[in-house]
């Protein structure tokens, strides 16, 4: 689907003459922000977004989210210039925040993971659209995702992510498993740090309920094990009634090592 709002973004893009010349199959999605078409309108919108999230963000998110928050550069008064963001991140992790027209197909999204770029939509729900929008939007892939890249172990585990699920494409089911790798871990995963759940997957960093399900205890809350994630059954229509905790993101980046020895075979 493709809201007037994304349409009216997208209106006047064009490919970037410098994006990354590594990408195959991802090229023709890239496209380039026209950072100076928002509105103020839209960067007002942006403001009252994070407002909303920063109060619990500060005492929930894990700290490694906060640092990078503030390590990219994102503020909570304007949209994200993207060049911005990754002339700050690239020397740290490698990683860019690179712009994509919307959903990616499979092949082109693991592409891009594996070479430190994440697909990044530039267009911003409306008021009408606060609480809820069914496709990604800046504002969940900007706050939700990126600042999680300037930490050099989940860095690290993304792109090994990318590159088994590449590895993978042939395989239907073994990339459905990864995908619930994803899910509990980059979408919805949390982490005990110092005896505290605290938050660090996107889908529960730029949502008020998804969040506010977990900080009142509602989800049942297990030890990381991969076994069962990568056999956990997701449902993305509800409030998710399990997740599963690390203690370091050490964890993940090994199980994403584990993953690719078992799926690849």
């Amino acid at each position: 689907m493709t809201t007037p709002i994304r349409r009216a973004m997208l209106k006047g893009f064009v490919r970037s003459p410098d994006m990354p010349s590594t990408l195959t199959v991802a090229e023709p999605y890239l496209i380039q922000q026209d950072w100076n078409a928002y509105t103020s309108e839209q960067h007002a919108i942006w403001q009252e977004l994070v407002g909303r999230r920063m109060p619990q963000l500060r005492q929930y998110a894990c700290q490694e989210y906060l640092s990078g928050f503030v390590q990219i550069g994102l503020r909570e008064d304007s949209i994200p210039n993207l060049a911005d963001v990754n002339r700050r991140l690239g020397p740290l992790t490698g990683w860019n925040a690179t712009p994509v027209s919307g959903f990616l197909p499979p092949d082109a999204f693991f592409e891009m993971l594996a070479d430190r770029q994440f697909p990044t939509t530039t267009w911003l729900r409306d008021r009408e659209s606060m609480e809820y929008t069914p496709e990604p939007d800046i504002f969940h892939d900007v706050l939700g995702h990126v600042p999680m890249h300037a930490h050099p172990v989940f860095a690290d585990f993304l792109q090994q992510y990318g590159k088994t699920c590449a590895r993978i494409m042939h395989d239907k089911d073994a990339l459905e498993r990864m995908g619930r790798l994803f899910w509990f871990t980059v979408e919805f995963g949390v982490i005990r740090q110092h005896g505290q759940i605290k938050l660090y997957g996107s889908g529960l960093i730029s949502s008020h309920g998804e969040s506010t399900h977990v900080i009142e205890g509602r989800p049942e809350i297990r030890d990381w094990n991969l076994e069962q994630v990568l056999n956990q059954t997701v449902n993305v229509s509800e409030m998710q009634p399990v997740l599963y905790a690390v203690e370091s993101f050490d964890q993940i980046f090994e199980a994403a090592k584990e993953a690719e020895a078992l799926l690849c075979r």
